[in-house]
């Protein structure tokens, strides 16, 4: 499913009036945060792994907005439910890595060396375990920041990520890329070669006017470079029931884009950043919270949409 031509224009138009709506009170016994009836998505069926891996890029080009966070508890929590999970980590600063308990800084063979250079190593020479059972990390560091450059005068530079994970999807059930907060080269390169893009959308308005850009360029990618690519849908995340601006953010969101919006909203909480310095999803450093149960309650919704 994708958002049409015109939802660049909505999302523009949805932000101006942003000021203009009233506030709209739900009935929480009702609906959910998303102001639509609340539905129970049942735990899925135990996968059997026969269809290759469905790639999905983890894209926004607005920095904190709770991108690395989702992309490692979804992870995760696909982990938990049978399916096996591949994240890259495609931004220089390393954060999804270090977010793992990961040294980044100290590894020698990274995606970068996946590439660019000469001597290209083998994707299992840069293919790490982690702590989670069934999930596995292709790690970065600041090494990847001089990509982009050495990318320029590459023949099929666009494809060059594609063509590096393609020994790994008959492996993993999904393939996460955690994208750097920027619209550049190795944006454009997870694009090309993703299946689909999630969203994640801090609950405020310049992530809400930010979203007209992002859907540009999923667009141009998918009429350019990689015709099969489809928006799987949003995340609200950092969402705060108690603040008007919230809530008035969150209808502007699911008015432009419907059921594209996940019906599970992540809520803000200091359990995250948390979870980030003790190195391990929120998923197995606290998984009795809200923000576990959230996420796992995410990876229901991403299975029962894609099938896997």
């Amino acid at each position: 499913m994708t958002t049409t031509g015109g939802a660049g224009q909505r999302i523009e138009t949805a932000a101006q009036t942003l000021w203009e709506a009233p506030d709209v009170v739900h009935d929480s016994k009702q609906v959910g945060p998303t102001g639509r009836p609340l539905r129970e998505i049942p735990v899925p069926p135990e996968p059997d792994h026969t269809a290759s891996a469905l790639i999905v890029a983890m894209c926004n080009q607005k920095g904190g907005v709770g991108k690395t966070t989702s992309t490692i508890n979804l992870g995760a929590a696909l982990a938990e439910y049978g399916r096996k999970v591949l994240l890259v980590d495609l931004d220089p600063q390393g954060a999804l890595s270090a977010g793992l308990g990961v040294a980044h800084h100290d590894l020698d063979v990274t995606v970068h060396n996946l590439l660019v250079g000469p001597g290209k190593v083998n994707v299992d020479d840069v293919l790490m375990n982690t702590k989670v059972e069934g999930m596995d990390l292709l790690p970065s560091n600041i090494d990847l920041s001089a990509a982009e450059i050495q990318l320029v005068n590459e023949v099929g530079r666009e494809q060059t990520l594609g063509r590096a994970l393609a020994p790994l999807r008959n492996r993993y059930d999904y393939i996460l890329i955690d994208c750097q907060p920027s619209l550049g080269l190795l944006t454009v390169n997870a694009l090309a070669c993703a299946d689909g893009v999630i969203i994640p959308m801090e609950c405020e308005y310049f992530s809400l006017r930010g979203l007209a850009l992002l859907n540009d360029t999923v667009e141009k990618v998918r009429d350019r470079l990689n015709p099969e690519l489809v928006l799987y849908g949003i995340v609200v995340t950092m969402f705060d029931a108690r603040l008007l601006h919230s809530r008035q953010v969150m209808t502007r969101v699911v008015e432009v884009f419907g059921d594209l919006v996940y019906d599970t909203v992540i809520s803000r909480t200091v359990r995250f950043p948390d979870a980030s310095v003790a190195g391990e999803p929120i998923t197995t450093w606290a998984p009795k919270s809200g923000g576990a149960e959230a996420y796992r309650a995410m990876a229901r919704e991403v299975i029962q949409r894609s099938g896997r």
